[in-house]
């Protein structure tokens, strides 16, 4: 029932603080989120000022801890960027293992049903050979983490201390990769990355619950590199200004996200891209920035005819996806197009093989910096 709350509240929420929604009520709301977010910024600040001055201190594990994070809620395009930055890690030797806090995964059940309220261990997606656990108990980044780095392990753990000693004691890591740490200061680590979606860097510049900032913008003084997302055909300039106002030690990669091919999501049979050109598509998403993924469905040929948008991070139901399918074949569309994201979220069922369903896979590509970056990961690996 939670999580159908959320869904039910959280696009509404987010369409009054982006003042897509008028009237009293949607008013009313943004000067009660503009004065939390007052709150909010204090506590924040607070924290902050109490981790430098180590009246609160981070844990140390006398290993290399890279965090990749970003200062705003919201898609960012952070999974892919994990996924490079371990695995060529990985492919340096470093023994890598992947801490996540599992955003919207569902409890672990024992064996009389009863929900466990404390997990004593992290969850152990992948041990580095095998994956051990579904999507809908690890979470969806940490499952597609675990799927296509083989190598590594992942474990979800809201303790990320708990799980960096439990991956250094269990798994021989020597290396651990912070999914989402920018603001987890409890762990102390020797590279910042935070990344920045270039199509909306900061929102408004406010704090969360009026803006999407979780953090103040001068905090990005911490952050060690810059990896701006979605660069392609931006005008950068007055951005990469303000990050070098705020922090000009940290050095500023441009990446953007570059579709590869599309898979099946049940056969797992790849298929050109070239597939898309004229093809009329339906899409359904469940993330931060659905019109970004439709528009790039767009942009290689393909007609999107119908669009299905859900919450982010949204659990598909079975009835839900038989219903998408049902629009899409009303308007005559030859597929069903997903992202990699949602689709270990889609349920086990079976459907007409005649009517395909495929996810988009992507991949992070550096623009400019790339020497730079990949020379400072390889000295990482000594």
């Amino acid at each position: 029932m939670k999580v159908k709350f959320r869904d039910k509240w959280e696009p509404y929420l987010i369409a009054v603080v982006n003042k897509d929604i008028g009237g009293f009520k949607a008013a009313a709301l943004r000067a009660a989120f503009r004065v939390l977010s007052y709150v909010y910024g204090g506590v924040v600040r607070l924290r902050v000022v109490l981790y430098r001055h180590k009246i609160l201190r981070s844990k140390s594990f006398g290993c290399l801890v890279i965090s990749v994070g970003n200062l705003t809620v919201g898609g960012t395009g952070k999974t892919p960027v994990v996924e490079m930055i371990a695995r060529r890690l990985i492919e340096g030797g470093r023994r890598v293992a992947i801490l996540s806090r599992g955003y919207r995964s569902k409890k672990i059940k024992n064996e009389k049903q009863k929900t466990k309220e404390k997990e004593e261990f992290p969850r152990v997606v992948s041990d580095g050979v095998n994956v051990l656990m579904e999507a809908e108990y690890a979470g969806d980044e940490p499952y597609m983490l675990a799927k296509d780095l083989p190598r590594a392990v992942v474990l979800v753990d809201k303790n990320r201390v708990r799980a960096a000693r439990y991956a250094i004691k269990k798994f021989k890591a020597d290396t651990i990769l912070l999914d989402d740490g920018y603001q987890y200061l409890r762990l102390n680590r020797q590279v910042n990355i935070v990344l920045i979606d270039c199509t909306n860097p900061f929102g408004r510049h406010r704090l969360l619950p009026r803006g999407i900032l979780r953090e103040p913008v001068k905090n990005l003084d911490r952050a060690n590199i810059f990896i701006l997302t979605k660069t392609k055909g931006m005008d950068l300039y007055a951005l990469k200004r303000k990050l070098n106002a705020v922090n000009d030690k940290a050095d500023i990669i441009q990446t953007t996200h570059t579709p590869k091919y599309l898979n099946d999501i049940y056969s797992g049979t790849k298929k050109d891209l070239l597939w898309l050109a004229g093809k009329r598509i339906a899409c359904v998403s469940g993330i931060a920035s659905p019109g970004g993924f439709e528009k790039l469905l767009g942009d290689l040929g393909a007609v999107v005819v119908s669009s299905h948008r859900f919450p982010d991070h949204h659990s598909y139901t079975e009835e839900e996806i038989r219903e998408v399918i049902k629009c899409a074949q009303t308007q005559n569309a030859q597929a069903l197009l997903t992202t990699e994201k949602d689709a270990v979220r889609f349920p086990k069922i079976d459907v007409q093989r005649d009517f395909p369903l495929y996810y988009l896979r992507v991949e992070i590509e550096i623009l400019s910096g790339a020497k730079e970056f990949y020379d400072k990961i390889g000295r990482m690996c000594y």
